[in-house]
């Protein structure tokens, strides 16, 4: 009886300091999240695309981080997030995916986004030896789709795939990708 009242006891205190564990603007950001990502896949889903932009433009950029991790998970992915938000090193956050772990840039532009910012991104993920998703609100130019052209690290979601990932509309397969990259590579090295 005593074995299973401390036993009761010791589960309390861990939830407890479970809880505490995640700051309050974590779980505040993450709450303003699932928000957002409930009203996208519920009565908002059929807005027009300037409207869903604007209204992703106009959340609190960590939260728009944490709504991107959020969509991830309900495909049934696992999320690696970050203990703290600022000083992530340019990862904010990282998805596995088919077994692969990618590492997560997000931007909530108005304008074009900066090649700069993409060549950076593909700079660090090559670094860490892994692929990259760099997703946005923005608008992606002419030198940012070089910079992420093929053979490049980094894979650049926004438009109608943002919308799809956030939406639970369909996304690109990027597991089957990854697949014919591997392959790929693998003939090369043969050559």
């Amino acid at each position: 009886m005593l074995f299973a009242l401390s036993a009761c006891m010791l589960i309390t205190l861990a939830v407890v300091f479970h809880q505490f564990q995640m700051p309050v603007k974590h779980r505040w950001r993450r709450q303003q999240a699932r928000a957002m990502a409930a009203q996208l896949r519920g009565r908002d889903r059929a807005q027009p695309p300037q409207l869903l932009y604007a209204r992703l433009r106009a959340m609190d950029p960590l939260a728009f981080e944490e709504l991107l991790l959020e969509s991830f998970e309900r495909r049934g992915h696992k999320v690696i997030r970050n203990r703290r938000y600022t000083g992530d090193g340019g990862i904010d956050g990282q998805v596995v995916i088919d077994g692969a772990v990618w590492l997560i840039q997000a931007k909530r532009y108005a304008d074009t986004i900066r090649p700069e910012d993409v060549a950076a991104f593909e700079a660090l993920c090559r670094t860490k030896g892994r692929r990259g998703l760099f997703i946005h609100t923005g608008r992606t130019g002419p030198q940012s789709r070089a910079a992420a052209a093929h053979g490049s690290t980094v894979e650049i979601i926004s438009g109608r795939a943002l919308l799809a990932l956030l939406t639970d509309g369909s996304f690109p397969d990027f597991a089957g990708q990854m697949r014919h990259d591997r392959t790929a590579s693998k003939s090369m090295r043969a050559v």
